[in-house]
């Protein structure tokens, strides 16, 4: 693999589009960036951006470039993209430091209302929940692995070809060993209203890599779409995933579903996450 330490985008795959590299704009962030591009990004929507993404993500190893399918704001093109809203990049180190466990459960305790009694939490006694169903109560605990019977990365391609052809989409290339470390190696502000450090959001999909499968596929102005080999299989394991979910990405369930029932219940089986935030 290339050393990312040097130019990253020194020598670019052959066969890209037109395209540019972006760097964060002073306008988006209040700490000035005056380093490398974060990002290769492709100048115009591309019809074929699936195939071209399954290609660059087969020989992501040999270029040390992570490929995503970028999707922007509705009416407002340049944006995050092209017009640099992006925060400086978090280190790698950065990601090291934190774990999944203690991201999600900071932000469960943000999320969700503690109880002065004992047998509140997903698993407790009575329990109780807030107005989405959600229980409330100490952080659960990460969720069991999944079982990973199999590619994680055929996986992803299935899902891209099944989702994504046709679609125009713009093409992305991130200096990023995993996908899970693009999310801060760009500093995207997606998440901004729920966290303002990346590395948080990439130490979690780093868990969700390892644990259930999952790799990074598209990241779109506030929203980003995993592909998932190992799925939970059972409403048991599924609410466990989803109290975990439901800390990474509340409005999953506070918008995106009937209940947090109903929100496991999408879970189980399912090939692919995606996630909003408001």
């Amino acid at each position: 693999m290339p050393d990312l330490r040097d130019d990253p985008f020194g020598a670019l795959p052959a066969g890209l589009p037109p395209g540019r590299l972006v760097s964060p704009d002073d306008d988006f962030t209040d700490e000035p960036w005056e380093g490398h591009p974060l990002l290769w990004v492709s100048d115009q929507p591309l019809d074929d951006a699936a195939r071209r993404w399954v290609r660059l993500f087969e020989i992501r190893e040999k270029t040390g470039l992570y490929p995503l399918l970028l999707d922007t704001l509705r009416n407002e093109t340049d944006r995050p993209w092209h017009a640099g809203e992006l925060d400086p990049p978090a280190p790698v180190g950065g990601i090291d430091v934190l774990t999944a466990v203690g991201v999600l459960r900071r932000f469960w305790e943000q999320v969700t209302e503690e109880l002065d009694e004992p047998d509140g939490g997903l698993n407790g006694g009575g329990g109780r929940f807030d107005d989405h169903g959600v229980p409330r109560g100490p952080w659960p605990g990460l969720a069991e692995p999944g079982l990973l019977d199999r590619d994680p990365d055929e996986v992803a391609r299935r899902h891209v070809e099944a989702r994504y052809s046709g679609e125009s989409m713009l093409l992305g290339l991130v200096p990023a060993a995993r996908g899970a470390d693009t999310i801060a190696r760009v500093g995207w502000q997606g998440p901004c209203h729920h966290t303002g450090h990346p590395a948080e959001i990439s130490a979690v999909l780093r868990s969700w890599e390892d644990r259930f499968g999952a790799r990074v596929v598209s990241v779109g102005f506030d929203d980003l779409d995993l592909s998932v080999a190992a799925p939970p299989v059972n409403e048991a394991h599924a609410r466990e995933v989803a109290a975990e979910h439901h800390a990474f990405c509340p409005d999953n369930v506070w918008q995106g579903a009937v209940d947090f029932t109903d929100y496991a219940g999408r879970l189980v089986g399912t090939g692919n996450w995606s996630f909003w935030w408001d």
